[in-house]
């Protein structure tokens, strides 16, 4: 009787839920991290961009110092987008998600163990803007990979929900930084927070990323078919100097023009509204970690509301909805909060609000794009979109804005920038086709 060997069965295709799962917890690990550098600011440039005989004498040149850092590795992420996106649309989904969350998780642990400038000198700013740079080429690569992925993987007319669990866990990352920042400044004294505890949520990365690394290995490797030839008459030739076809480059620019408000607002809102309170209106830690909180709770709260109404009435009308709705209330928003009248309740109600404005447009944000390309290059097309939109209007969201105030002296200064980029993605999101979300993807 002969022995028959036995064969390890198939690995079977991961389900929409095991997708939407490995995306989202790679995605949460990186924007915590990127959350608790926006509530650390004030600290972080402190402790590595204030010289020793300078401590305590306040100023802005090391917040905008600190900033810089911030805006520099936002614009590595363009390089990320293309670096990861190009193995993800040749190699696999997977092996670039696989390497973004490694190194992610890397570059966040180190800075948790980086000695400040008391310690090492000149050499601890530029050791965290190194470290900062290669957080921003893994970000860049992060959102192509997960977007495509989790809009890939969605059942028929679900594209905007699932595209929207990108951005949930963007926020609900956002507003876990915000959150453990605050719990340390509550359980700490202000020079213990100073010493060393702004330095346990950067370690916090640590088991947070081993987790979705995890995860994302137990994808099966799906690579995407080569490139088809370009057909006769179509736009698939390649532009001069790059990797992507001519029609592939302008989508780009048209959905940087449709993200610009989103980026802007959102960073506005959610990122830098911490350190704006503190240093121009005189808030207290807690208290502008309070604020930084119901926005991000308010953002989190309408994202998956409006991808899945984006389903039914398009991608169109909720992310004007969110654009025309900052763009008219931006500076009312910004004129209660410096309203010493004005009470606590209905400042809280007023950030929460402006988050949730700014979820309308984060909701359908991923579909949209990802309905804007094809797949052999939707990583790195969308990618790029959203990495040169975060360079340009998120990255430097906190430099423009405080080296502004202080300049000025106006107060308004992150009202005007919130509006005036929402205006102008209005327009470029009036453009939408109403009927993109029923059609098949390319």
């Amino acid at each position: 009787m002969s022995r028959l060997t036995p064969t390890r069965p198939a690995r079977s295709a991961p389900g929409p839920r095991r997708v939407l799962l490995a995306g989202s917890a790679g995605n949460f690990t990186e924007w915590y991290e990127f959350g608790v550098y926006g509530a650390f600011a004030t600290v972080i440039a402190d402790r590595f961009f204030t010289p020793a005989h300078a401590a305590g004498q306040g100023g802005a040149g090391p917040l905008v110092a600190a900033y810089a850092s911030f805006a520099v590795s936002f614009f590595f992420r363009p390089a990320g987008a293309v670096l990861f996106g190009r193995i993800g649309d040749r190699a696999g989904r997977r092996p670039a998600l696989v390497l973004v969350i490694a190194l992610m998780t890397l570059a966040t642990t180190l800075i948790g163990l980086l000695p400040d400038r008391d310690t090492i000198g000149v050499a601890a700013p530029w050791l965290l803007t190194l470290l900062r740079v290669l957080q921003g080429l893994c970000l860049g690569g992060e959102f192509g990979g997960a977007v495509a992925l989790m809009a890939e993987s969605a059942p028929p007319g679900r594209r905007g929900r699932h595209g929207a669990w990108q951005s949930f866990t963007v926020a609900l990352g956002l507003l876990a930084g915000a959150a453990v920042a605050a719990l340390l400044a509550a359980l700490l004294t202000p020079a213990a927070l100073h010493a060393w505890g702004w330095r346990v949520p950067f370690l916090l990365a640590l088991p947070l990323g081993l987790a979705a690394y995890r995860l994302r290995t137990g994808l099966p490797d799906d690579p995407p078919p080569p490139p088809p030839p370009p057909a006769a008459g179509e736009p698939g030739r390649r532009a001069v100097g790059t990797v992507l076809p001519v029609g592939t480059v302008r989508a780009v620019g048209l959905g940087v023009g449709r993200l610009m408000g989103w980026s802007a607002a959102g960073y506005t809102f959610l990122v830098v509204l911490p350190s704006y309170l503190q240093a121009t209106l005189g808030a207290s830690f807690r208290q502008a970690l309070t604020a930084t909180a119901l926005a991000n709770l308010g953002f989190a709260a309408a994202i998956l509301p409006a991808g899945i109404l984006s389903d039914r009435v398009g991608r169109r009308p909720v992310m004007l909805a969110g654009a025309l709705g900052v763009t008219l209330l931006a500076l009312p928003l910004f004129h209660l909060l410096q309203d010493p009248a004005a009470g606590a309740p209905v400042k809280a109600a007023a950030v929460l609000g402006a988050g949730a404005t700014v979820g309308l447009l984060a909701g359908p944000g991923p579909a949209m794009l990802a309905e804007m390309f094809p797949a052999r290059v939707r990583c790195t097309g969308l990618g790029l979109a959203y990495a040169l939109t975060g360079a340009v209007f998120s990255g430097c969201a906190g430099l423009v804005i405080t080296a502004l105030t202080a300049a000025t002296g106006d107060h308004d200064v992150p009202a005007y920038y919130a509006a005036g980029t929402c205006a102008l993605s209005a327009l470029a999101l009036a453009g939408v086709r109403g009927d993109d979300h029923r059609r098949p993807l390319r």
